[in-house]
């Protein structure tokens, strides 16, 4: 019997829809997988792609090996035939591999398309770091130490027998190396408002054994210059309170430490014999702007520790700056300094204005007057008065010239023990080695209206003298 072989190829149509089917399994599956992540995501997707090789097999079926014999005139299937099952089963596997073959290249250009980028979860904005407050110090880190040291020789052209100078406050020998002031400070410094310190001087020298005060090393090579707790009270731009010892506010020379010395080596006769040395009670200090400074002092008196009488003295200081090359000062101290009685003030003012020409060029004038009753027989006040110039000339960074003039009058002989009238005249180059060492000569001449300076055995109205002075301070 005849078997009719059938002319119509594999069925197209239906191939074509499974690979319709297979492109959007993977579409799908990829599409899916953007919109969960982790192992959700991967399963997605490999369902996806599973999906795509099972659709895209059957339509590779389809077509297969009979689409080929079909074609070939002496094939089996338009001799209607079937092929053999070997065969069928060889054909089966070459089929396989070209299903995975041509699967992977399908589906490579899809799957090698980034998926749509999702938009940036925004970044939260950084907490500003909060810094530790910073450690409080250990109080010995807060306390200063600093020193000073002014060692000179002089030398009196007079040659007096005494082997003294007169009328000179801490620089009374002659023809001999001394030490003028050996001094150690201890202290913790104020800064602001709040701030609690003290300050405490030790000196040893000739310096200490003038200005001690009574009650306190009166007359010792040894003194505490000044002993002192401070503190800045909240009130204005602060108010900073001292009491204790300290050194007076009046004239414009210094009792010389690291912290400040004089222009000239040796001291004017104003310095010495017209103001105080120290004061020993509470002093208040505060500023009114850029310009002013007042200071109201509350103290036992002239240089004592231990009061000679119940009475206090009053001391004021007002600096007024008008601008950065001007300075005036003016100073007042008053009150009993004779024993057993709260009357008969003493009362000295004393102004001092200062111009700086340049930053190595200044000027300054000195002006004193002062007086205290029932100190002559007649029961009238007695009265002393000075003034002093001052010009400084800097050379250089290194070197300077100092001039000092000076006429000092004690009409009544109550600061000086004569009734006179003193003047004198000194020079002192300056050479200045370093920040803390300085060499400085001072030549220097003082004179008086009565026979007052020792010559040999005898007396003269003029005392030439020549010093050299080395400093140091840190």
């Amino acid at each position: 019997m005849n078997t009719e072989t059938s002319s119509h190829p594999p069925n197209l149509i239906q191939a074509f829809l499974l690979i319709a089917l297979a492109i959007a399994s993977l579409v799908g599956g990829a599409a899916a997988a953007l919109y969960v992540d982790g192992l959700a995501c991967l399963a997605v997707a490999l369902a996806g792609f599973g999906g795509y090789l099972a659709f895209f097999a059957a339509a590779l079926s389809r077509f297969g090996g009979d689409w080929d014999r079909w074609r070939e005139p002496d094939s089996e299937w338009r001799s209607g035939v079937r092929p053999s099952l070997r065969r069928s089963r060889g054909s089966g596997a070459l089929r396989l591999a070209a299903t995975t073959i041509l699967s992977a290249a399908v589906a490579l250009p899809l799957v090698g398309e980034e998926a749509p980028t999702p938009a940036p979860t925004p970044t939260p904005a950084p907490v500003a770091a909060v810094s530790p407050a910073p450690a409080e110090k250990p109080w010995y880190q807060e306390i200063s130490v600093n020193g000073f040291l002014s060692v000179w020789y002089e030398y009196n052209t007079n040659r007096p027998a005494s082997s003294r100078n007169q009328y000179r406050v801490f620089d009374y020998d002659d023809n001999t190396v001394n030490v003028d002031a050996a001094e150690i400070v201890v202290q913790k410094t104020l800064e602001k408002p709040g701030d609690v310190g003290f300050r405490v001087d030790a000196v040893a020298g000739a310096v200490a054994r003038v200005s001690s005060a009574a009650g306190l090393f009166q007359g010792q090579d040894f003194d505490l210059q000044q002993a002192t707790v401070s503190w800045i009270a909240p009130v204005g731009s602060g108010l900073r309170l001292d009491f204790g010892k300290f050194i007076t506010h009046m004239g414009n020379e210094l009792i010389e430490g690291y912290d400040g010395w004089n222009d000239n080596a040796t001291r004017s006769f104003v310095f010495g014999f017209a103001i105080p040395f120290t004061h020993t009670g509470l002093k208040a200090t505060t500023s009114f702007g850029d310009q002013l400074t007042a200071m109201l002092v509350l103290c036992n008196g002239w240089d004592v520790v231990q009061d000679n009488n119940s009475g206090k003295s009053v001391g004021t200081q007002l600096v007024w700056t008008p601008s950065k090359a001007v300075t005036i000062t003016g100073n007042y101290i008053g009150g009993p300094e004779q024993a057993n009685t709260s009357g008969n003030w003493r009362n000295v003012g004393n102004v001092v204005a200062q111009w700086k020409a340049t930053d190595r060029t200044v000027f300054t004038l000195e002006l004193t007057y002062g007086g205290e009753p029932n100190l002559l027989p007649t029961g009238e006040t007695a009265t002393w008065s000075g003034i002093v110039g001052y010009a400084r000339l800097g050379l250089s960074d290194h070197f300077a010239l100092n001039l000092r003039g000076e006429y000092f009058a004690d009409p009544d002989g109550v600061r000086t023990g004569v009734s006179q009238y003193l003047k004198e005249v000194t020079l002192t180059p300056e050479w200045k080695i370093s920040s803390h060492f300085l060499v400085r000569a001072d030549f220097r001449l003082d004179w008086s209206n009565r026979d007052v300076f020792q010559k040999k055995s005898g007396f003269t109205s003029t005392q030439p003298t020549l010093l050299a002075d080395v400093i140091y301070a840190f």
